[in-house]
């Protein structure tokens, strides 16, 4: 029987970028968004705040984009602060490229095993689906997710007991199955 684990977002993720007035290297994104129009021409920038002095930094979400090019419901859920916009923004490799910001993930996810009645079989088989691209090491949700230390994990991988299509090593922001034998 194939469980299905989930790995779903908590809250948007911390900004990663230096700060211009304190030096610190982490924003918080409320999902508030800034559109300004100057005559045909728009603007749009996802507000920022440094998690140590409250700057805030504009992440350029549209920059000088002709009006009628811009979807009405994209412009709607811009000046609805839709929190929804802002994490499908901060996790576009567009925009994250063009404001050279990377994402923190840490404590802004969690695993959903949907129970604990796999943990007595002797063969268990899992997907693993992505809610959002969060990295996260596999060896980490397994152990998490079976109750193992991260030792033992790795000790199942070398003996050849835990198995999967995809390296178990490192991290991966996609969906995967993996199979354990105990």
């Amino acid at each position: 029987m194939l469980n299905t684990w989930v790995v779903a977002p908590t809250c948007l993720p911390l900004v990663l970028r230096r700060c211009h007035t304190c030096a610190s290297e982490r924003f918080r994104a409320n999902g508030k968004f800034r559109v300004n129009a100057n005559h045909k021409l728009l603007d749009a920038w996802l507000l920022a705040l440094c998690t140590a002095c409250g700057d805030t930094a504009k992440l350029a979400v549209l920059e000088r984009v002709h009006v009628r090019s811009v979807r009405p419901e994209l412009l709607d859920r811009l000046h609805d602060n839709d929190p929804g916009l802002a994490a499908e923004l901060l996790q576009d490799p567009v925009v994250q490229r063009r404001n050279h910001i990377a994402l923190d993930w840490d404590g802004a996810w969690r695993l959903d095993t949907g129970g604990s009645d796999h943990l007595d079989r002797e063969v268990i088989d899992v997907s693993v689906r992505f809610a959002a691209r969060i990295p996260v090491r596999p060896m980490r949700l397994i152990s998490e997710g079976c109750r193992l230390s991260r030792a033992e994990v790795g000790r199942l991988i070398t003996d050849g007991k835990l198995v999967s299509a995809v390296r178990l090593r490192g991290k991966l922001s996609g969906d995967f199955t993996f199979t354990l034998k105990r």
